[in-house]
């Protein structure tokens, strides 16, 4: 294998972008599905789709350590030069993939069940809801898989690579959604449906790229994929960023549990506002994607100074675009939330809370690139251990919100202290992380993000 190329910020935007470009499309999957729904001029249709969408992101983010992990298990192994371990690496997540996706189906009754429980939405959107999920369940093990896939490809620093895969996914599923909504008249069952066949494509073209690179995770020795040490640090990594992650994902469940509490048209405002927020959050991602891949060739090569370079610019390219996006947000917030919504009621309460909503990207900028650089460094201990921290302070500042009678406002409020008490806390644990992973003593002056020369 090849040596990885020196970090620079030229390499942090080839690396970023086309994930970026990728990302992109995912949140214009929801824009598309809940403009789709919305033109039906049924908030209760509407509602159920956001609910639905929110759901398997939950369920779906909860697994979402397998991309996370994939990715950087591999880069450490592409910064060590370690072929092999690359394609066991892949084996061991496909593995575990399809073992919870299948566990997903057969236990989609009472998953079903009390997610609606959880929901409180009304009974029209109840019913909706129902159809939705007991269709697109089944796509659980096709979208675990192709988690394992991508976070081998990012790993691998082939982002042009994940722009093929993800784009595909998203357009298939997009030209799916029109075809059966508006040309089938199945609704909220097309909708699932074409996520279901949409993912299942996907991962066959996926382990496709994956043979052209040369990987043939099938051909990996059982005995290698059950490799005890090896099984217990992916296992372990997994777990850590699996609790992070249902932290992440009960932080959200619980925004948008609240949210419906307050009526379906609240319940549609904030479906609307979380899409734009979403497509804001997305354009982010890349630079965390890009931190993923570096941060992680730089621990395998065990360079401390390709590390905290890595880390800084990743940092300062994503609060530029975090702004430039909460900008660009709030000016184009309106004509958003007219193209998505045609009802007038869904429309003046998303208006009424566009200006909370559009800070969200920024805010965000800053968990987002550490995200990237704690998965890349397999700090996952850390990362866990700060997500839950950030979300008892939300739970904490929900809490005064709802005392104070802020409604709606107050949920904003809290949602975006969840995400500043994220990249807070990571800021101030990175430097002892970072000498104790290099070796630099505690009186070490480790490279930081701020001042790693750029």
């Amino acid at each position: 294998m090849h040596a990885p190329a020196p970090v620079t910020g030229r390499r942090v935007l080839a690396l970023a972008l086309p994930m970026t470009l990728a990302n992109v499309t995912t949140p214009m999957l929801g824009f598309v599905g809940a403009a789709v729904i919305g033109r039906l001029g049924d908030a209760a249709l509407l509602g159920a789709m956001a609910l639905g969408a929110v759901i398997f992101d939950a369920i779906f983010w909860s697994f979402g350590s397998l991309r996370m992990a994939t990715a950087g298990l591999t880069a450490q192994a592409v910064g060590a030069r370690d072929g092999a371990e690359i394609d066991r690496t892949l084996a061991r997540a496909l593995a575990a993939g399809a073992l919870a996706g299948l566990a997903l189906v057969v236990l989609q009754g009472p998953l079903g069940a009390g997610a609606i429980a959880v929901s409180g939405a009304s009974p029209a959107v109840a019913e909706g809801l129902a159809l939705y999920f007991h269709v697109r369940i089944f796509a659980a093990p096709f979208t675990l898989a192709n988690y394992a896939v991508l976070g081998s490809v990012l790993g691998r620093g082939r982002t042009d690579l994940g722009l093929l895969l993800q784009v595909a996914i998203n357009c298939a599923n997009i030209a799916l959604t029109l075809l059966f909504v508006l040309g089938f008249g199945w609704n909220l069952a097309g909708a699932a449906s074409a996520t279901l066949l949409a993912e299942a494509g996907g991962l066959a073209l996926g382990l496709a790229v994956l043979a052209r690179l040369g990987t043939h995770p099938f051909r990996v020795p059982l005995a290698a994929v059950r490799d005890p040490v090896a099984l217990r640090r992916m296992l372990s990594v997994n777990l850590d960023v699996l609790i992070r992650t249902l932290a992440l994902v009960a932080g959200i469940a619980l925004f948008s549990a609240l949210g419906a509490r307050m009526g379906d048209v609240t319940l549609a405002a904030n479906a609307v506002l979380w899409n734009l927020f979403l497509i804001g959050g997305f354009f982010l991602d890349g630079f965390a994607t890009a931190a993923e891949t570096l941060c992680g060739q730089a621990v395998g090569s065990r360079s401390a100074e390709a590390f905290a370079r890595a880390a800084r610019l990743s940092l300062l390219w994503c609060l530029g675009f975090g702004l430039a996006v909460s900008l660009i947000a709030y000016l184009g917030g309106d004509l958003f939330i007219a193209s998505v919504t045609t009802n007038a009621e869904v429309r003046e309460a998303a208006r009424h809370y566009l200006p909370l909503a559009a800070l969200g990207p920024f805010v965000a900028a800053t968990p987002f690139a550490y995200d990237g650089i704690y998965i890349g460094a397999t700090w996952t201990r850390a990362m866990r251990d700060l997500m839950i921290a950030a979300f008892l302070t939300y739970a904490l500042i929900l809490m005064l919100m709802v005392w104070a009678g802020l409604g709606n406002t107050g949920l904003w409020i809290a949602f975006l202290s969840f995400l500043a008490a994220r990249g807070g806390g990571q800021a101030l644990a990175y430097p002892r992380l970072l000498r104790t992973t290099f070796g630099l003593g505690r009186g070490a002056a480790a490279p930081s993000p701020g001042t790693a020369r750029g």
